[in-house]
């Protein structure tokens, strides 16, 4: 099965290629990933992944996205009905139904991350050190953020000055997502990414499918 995945930026590019392609195709999932230009909005996305299905007409051929819950744009269908949910998970899983409902392809898989890349990154915060050196306390820190915080890097909130990229930043101002950030990921693997982060593992148990 051949696998196209819109994302938002290069982060979730080269994160593709780098660990999550190569990971699939041990199922037999081929993946090919573009990035789509309008950081954030819906109608950018739509139209990249509308242009896709009609280049792509193979019956062995799915389409999936990736991109941020935060910051979201308002052009996003179903974000009315969504912000009612009080659960984030609720919140999610609306918007990834009414954007399927929108795209109207059986070959579309909606994904939405919760809430933005740096949640992977926080399900295994002593892994910045492989690119951070003599940040132990800053680090440590953003274990026990996570602790207090439940344990759940997807439920670390959406706030701006307390989402997870600047939670990172608060600790570590050098972190840079474009040039450590896809590093650090890999080396935390997606084995820990999809234990700590629910909505991330139930993304990869269908594309997982796609192969068997």
């Amino acid at each position: 099965m051949r696998l196209n995945i819109t994302v938002e930026g290069n982060t979730e590019k080269s994160f593709v290629r780098k660990t999550l392609a190569p990971y699939l195709g041990d199922f037999g999932v081929y993946a090919k990933v573009r990035a789509v230009d309008g950081f954030g909005r819906y109608m950018a996305i739509k139209m990249d992944v509308m242009s896709w299905l009609k280049e792509d007409r193979g019956s062995d051929c799915r389409f999936t996205t990736m991109f941020d819950l935060y910051p979201i744009r308002k052009d996003i269908p179903g974000l009315k009905n969504a912000m009612k949910e009080k659960d984030k998970y609720k919140q999610v899983e609306v918007l990834e139904k009414a954007i399927a409902q929108d795209l109207n392809d059986p070959r579309f898989i909606p994904y939405i991350q919760l809430h933005e890349f740096e949640a992977l990154i926080l399900a295994d915060p002593k892994s910045l050190s492989c690119q951070y050196l003599e940040h132990d306390e800053a680090i440590q820190n953003l274990i026990d953020m996570v602790e207090k915080e439940g344990g759940n890097p997807e439920l670390i909130n959406d706030e701006y000055k307390t989402c997870p990229s600047r939670r990172i930043i608060a600790e570590i101002p050098e972190y840079s997502k474009a040039s450590s950030g896809v590093t650090v990921a890999d080396k935390i693997g997606i084995q820990t990414m999809r234990d700590k982060c629910r909505h991330f593992n139930d993304w990869l148990t269908k594309l997982e499918e796609l192969g068997r």
